[in-house]
């Protein structure tokens, strides 16, 4: 049978090894994440609302991310809850995307491509366009 501190010193020693594991992988997403762009930018954001009209927001911004940059775009309304991983926008414009009601969110798109990151670390660089798509599960 093991003594009870050689379990404590294996118990510190595999705390000492995750801790060390998770500086670890801190520093690699901090050297690979896409990094912000500063300085001016022209970007255009369109918005498909639930009725699937189109409104287009175009402008020149020093916003570094996308958050930053749709609070700068005239007549763009949203809001949403904010939780640790940024907001989670469930209306723009008005429009009211409720996915426990109906399987309906909000989908933020970069040039076509669905956004990597939520809008409040998504990187804006010069000619992006973002897409911001009232979306079902029904693929509406």
């Amino acid at each position: 049978m093991e003594s009870k501190s050689g379990s404590n010193r294996k118990l510190i020693v595999g705390a000492v090894a995750l801790v060390a594991v998770v500086a670890i992988l801190a520093i690699v997403y901090m050297a690979f994440r896409e990094k912000p762009v500063e300085g001016a930018k022209a970007i255009t954001i369109e918005v498909t609302g639930k009725s699937g009209a189109v409104e287009k927001y175009e402008l020149n911004t020093d916003a570094q991310y996308l958050r930053q940059a749709m609070e700068e775009a005239d007549g763009l309304t949203f809001s949403g809850a904010e939780s640790e991983y940024g907001m989670m926008v469930d209306t723009v414009n008005g429009d009211l995307a409720d996915y426990n009601a109906d399987g309906a969110y909000w989908g933020f798109f970069v040039n076509g491509e669905y956004c990597n990151y939520g809008i409040d670390t998504q990187p804006v660089e010069d000619g992006d366009v973002f897409g911001i798509v009232y979306t079902t599960d029904a693929g509406q």
